[in-house]
């Protein structure tokens, strides 16, 4: 059985083919670090982290860049407000860069906590400002970006398969979209690529040179930026959450496509966590940090469990008796590599064998079907009482 994944630009399960063989180069999109991040940003991290496990597991070499987002990201998709750093750094009565670097150093901290293996590239946007202003003066010299008094922006009008990402036509994507006052866009849906210092930006401490003039780029623009730089202008595989889809993920399409040519074989999003059936809200008090749930007497491993018990394009509702059970079947995991460690030749007998055999053989075709990492574990767990039932030497 070959590796399959639904692509959710094509919206069907596909065989996985590489572009090298035996390689695999894989974009995340990383955090914005304004914040302590919480379970439900942790999601999508232990995922794309399952992924290239698991393709390492089947012999591929694997590239994978995780950015990191330090200025850009603006409260709103829609280009509105404050950039998330500005705030943040008023918030914390911090410099941008001080934010920026303590979140970071806590977003990696919780990689380590969560296994999660560190990848080949961890970017900032802020050290790649000369690539971001690169593709941006070229969409500008195809008439494709335009200028006005408070920014650069993507026109969509320019490219024919806006939408396809999300599915929605670019005209039912503009009956919903909200009509700004005094805009200067073409369209709705355009999008900020540089933005200039005037409105709610006009006190923005982070701050380059550009051709059209002093400012910082928009959010989505890193990633075009990044991923063509460190993987190339065609590369494997594009992760994110399902949030991604129609905003980011659909202009970041539009500009790879506009610009240099750059090319995503498979787009793979992961669903949300809910807590007790409800969206994670800091209002609601249920927005938990991994520290948080550390403090009540859990490890970060109980709730890796909790997240693999759903499949990644499934919710995951938190609960603490799922956490619970996490922490159950984590320690029937550790005993069963303990009891599997002490084994004696002599003890395993041809029965056991056959059954270890039949274990692996299922986990690695559910791994194999989309990660199916539910039925993974479900494997696992059928076979660990027989090791468990062996007795201690």
């Amino acid at each position: 059985m070959t590796i399959q994944f639904y692509n959710t630009l094509t919206r069907k399960k596909e065989q996985f083919s590489p572009i090298e063989k035996g390689v695999v180069k894989v974009y995340s999109c990383g955090p914005t670090v304004y914040s302590h991040p919480h379970i439900g940003n942790w999601r999508a991290y232990i995922f794309s982290d399952v992924l290239k496990k698991v393709m390492r597991y089947f012999s591929y070499e694997v590239i994978d860049v995780i950015n990191i987002t330090d200025v850009g990201h603006l409260v709103s998709d829609s280009d509105d407000g404050e950039d998330k750093m500005l705030k943040a750094s008023k918030k914390e009565n911090l410099d941008p860069y001080q934010i920026a670097r303590k979140y970071e150093r806590e977003f990696i901290k919780g990689l380590e906590k969560l296994h999660i293996q560190k990848p080949n590239y961890l970017p900032r946007a802020t050290e790649h400002i000369k690539e971001q202003i690169e593709i941006i003066d070229e969409l500008k010299q195809k008439d494709i970006a335009y200028l006005t008094d408070d920014g650069i922006y993507f026109d969509v009008s320019k490219f024919n398969d806006y939408g396809k990402l999300s599915g929605q036509k670019l005209e039912e994507k503009e009956s919903g979209a909200r009509v700004e006052l005094d805009s200067q866009k073409r369209n709705p849906q355009d999008f900020a690529l540089w933005k200039f210092l005037t409105g709610d930006n006009k006190n923005h401490i982070m701050k380059w040179d550009s051709p059209w003039g002093v400012g910082f780029p928009g959010w989505h623009i890193e990633c075009s930026a990044m991923s063509s730089k460190y993987l190339g202008n065609h590369f494997d595989i594009h992760t994110g959450g399902i949030d991604h889809i129609p905003v980011h993920h659909e202009n970041e399409i539009a500009q790879n496509s506009c610009s240099r040519d750059i090319k995503v074989n498979y787009w793979i999003h992961n669903d949300f966590i809910t807590v007790d059936g409800e969206k994670l809200s800091k209002s609601l008090g249920n927005s938990y940090t991994l520290e948080e749930l550390e403090e009540k007497g859990y490890s970060t491993l109980d709730f890796r469990e909790m997240c693999l018990r759903s499949h990644y394009k499934k919710g995951v509702n938190f609960t603490f008796d799922s956490l619970t059970q996490g922490k159950s079947n984590v320690k029937k995991i550790n005993d069963f590599y303990e009891k599997l460690q002490n084994l004696e030749a002599s003890d395993v007998e041809d029965s056991l064998v056959e059954a270890f055999k039949k274990y692996m053989d299922e986990y690695e075709a559910a791994l194999k079907d989309d990660l199916n990492t539910p039925e993974a574990m479900a494997a696992m767990y059928k076979r660990a009482p027989l090791a468990n039932s062996r007795p201690n030497r």
